[in-house]
């Protein structure tokens, strides 16, 4: 981060192709598409190298001073875009009849995509950074900047509203139905 902050085109590079992966997944997650998230991770960047000299090594590692950006943008992102009609959403290809499986499962991962995306954007942001990021809660809590409880009970809540969204098609053993 001090060759960023002085400037180093070739050390931003680096830094942008380990962390570009993992930050445009969280955003997409917070955002809801990958187009939107592109956007959120192209302005986080940015504001990576126009602030680097405002990154403090000792208080925080990189990635979690990076996803603290990245999840600030796309709460702000989201904040003033709203939400796109659910009649703007795209039909799904007809499935092939051989694949019933695989239809059922891509069902399943849209119907969780979709629990997801309606919930409130702080709990969306804990449940990304815990599960997809693969953050702890102490890391993200610091990323979300909020106390580790408060961060737990993000969680709780998010896992609280998606059980019993998800609980129909999953049934009460847990399995799909």
């Amino acid at each position: 981060m001090a060759d960023v902050a002085a400037g180093d085109r070739a050390a931003f590079a680096t830094l942008t192709r380990r962390h570009l992966k993992r930050s445009l997944a969280l955003a997409q997650r917070v955002v809801g598409n990958a187009q939107d998230a592109e956007e959120v991770v192209q302005d986080a960047f940015l504001g990576v190298w126009r602030h680097a000299e405002g990154w403090r090594g000792g208080e925080a590692s990189f990635s979690t001073w990076l996803y603290r950006i990245v999840v600030n943008r796309s709460l702000d992102y989201r904040r003033r875009r709203g939400f796109a009609p659910l009649e703007e959403a795209d039909d799904l290809p007809a499935p092939a009849p051989d694949a019933y499986a695989a239809v059922a499962e891509r069902q399943l991962a849209a119907s969780v995509d979709t629990a997801i995306a309606a919930l409130p954007d702080r709990q969306r942001a804990a449940l990304s950074l815990c599960y997809y990021q693969e953050l702890t809660c102490a890391e993200a809590a610091e990323v979300m900047q909020v106390s580790v409880s408060a961060m737990e009970s993000l969680l709780v809540r998010a896992r609280r509203v998606l059980r019993a969204k998800l609980q129909p098609l999953i049934g009460p053993s847990g399995e799909e139905s």
